[in-house]
């Protein structure tokens, strides 16, 4: 009896261990991308992932023996983190050889191109993973900086300081931070699309979140024209709790692109209206400047809803994206600029 039991219990265990694998892999290609699961790409990536070569290309970040220990080379190369970057390297390089491989099969054969664990086929350029949006977060993060530094000389030497040799107008060191923050967030932007890992894709979406959270607080602080520091850090605080939940919700529990997208969607729509609204409201003179940002940012936000493949293996709708905010930017340090100099000669007048 009990042998007899005992044999059924083993039965089951196996049972419930193959139904449990595959629903695993089940769910696997499930999650995965269209290209993911294609088996011409899935017996390339194996056979790369083995031989270190697909066709006649070869790489030499895949020269691991079997044992998976390096035999010649200096002690650095040796190591677990070394080890563990060229391994890295190798999935990348062979991810990226089998999916231009199929690709080209697919476009001999008049099919659209699909995406790959996620992404569209790009077309390296120089190592670069994604080179239009790079090339166009590089130009957000100059005209910043330049947008920056031309504020900064507008208040500190074309217009009036005060007695303790600061600037008269109030929102100055709201503007400073956005912009440390502005640049900070299209520098791992740069870094992501060059080279997208785990790290660089936790920095760029982290960023990104603290930016569009400062720029819907600063949005509110200068449209209610709030000036006393108190009441800042009380209009603040829940906002900045909420975006810091947020980052440590991506960080550490589950990276949720669609949850996250909806967050930044939220985020921006409301800045957008509340910065339209009050320009109107106010008929600030510069309010053509903002209405213009206004309409083109959320023009722009579309392209991230309508996805579409890299033309060229180039552009796609993110880095075109990326592309319609460098002149928005240029106009949006010009309504900051216009905004400080018109207030700083209002308070003057009122002061004579």
């Amino acid at each position: 009896m009990s042998t007899g039991f005992s044999i059924h219990k083993m039965m089951m265990d196996r049972y419930s261990i193959a139904v449990f694998m595959m629903i695993s892999f089940l769910v696997g290609v499930l999650n995965a991308s269209e290209g993911d699961s294609d088996l011409h790409y899935r017996s390339c990536l194996a056979e790369c992932e083995e031989t270190g070569c697909v066709g006649d290309q070869c790489f030499r970040h895949c020269n691991f023996p079997s044992n998976g220990v390096l035999v010649d080379g200096p002690w650095y190369m040796k190591e677990p983190l070394y080890l563990k970057w060229k391994q890295w390297e190798c999935e990348s390089d062979c991810r990226y050889a089998c999916m231009i491989d199929r690709e080209k099969e697919r476009e001999e054969r008049g099919e659209e191109p699909i995406k790959y664990h996620g992404k569209w086929p790009f077309k390296r350029v120089l190592g670069i993973q994604e080179p239009a949006s790079v090339a166009f977060s590089a130009l957000n993060l100059a005209m910043h900086l330049h947008g920056w530094l031309s504020f900064v000389n507008l208040l500190y030497y074309n217009l009036p300081l005060n007695q303790d040799k600061k600037a008269y107008y109030e929102f100055a060191s709201l503007c400073h931070v956005y912009a440390i923050l502005a640049m900070n967030s299209w520098f791992w932007s740069i870094v992501f699309h060059t080279r997208e890992v785990d790290l660089t894709e936790s920095l760029d979406y982290s960023s990104a979140v603290a930016l569009l959270g400062y720029s819907l607080i600063l949005s509110i602080l200068r449209s209610f024209n709030v000036r006393d520091e108190a009441a800042r850090v009380m209009v603040a605080a829940p906002f900045l709790a909420f975006f810091t939940t947020h980052i440590l919700y991506l960080n550490f529990y589950n990276l949720d692109y669609g949850w996250n997208m909806k967050v930044c969607a939220i985020m921006g729509v409301a800045q957008f209206l509340v910065w339209a609204i009050w320009a109107g409201v106010t008929r600030h003179p510069s309010r053509w400047k903002l209405w213009t940002v206004v309409f083109g940012s959320g023009l722009a936000m579309l392209l991230e809803i309508y996805d579409f493949p890299p033309h060229y293996g180039v552009f796609d709708a993110h880095s075109l994206w990326h592309g319609t905010t460098v002149p928005l930017t240029f106009l949006w340090w010009s309504f900051i600029r216009d905004d400080a100099e018109i207030r700083t000669l209002d308070f003057i007048k009122k002061i004579k």
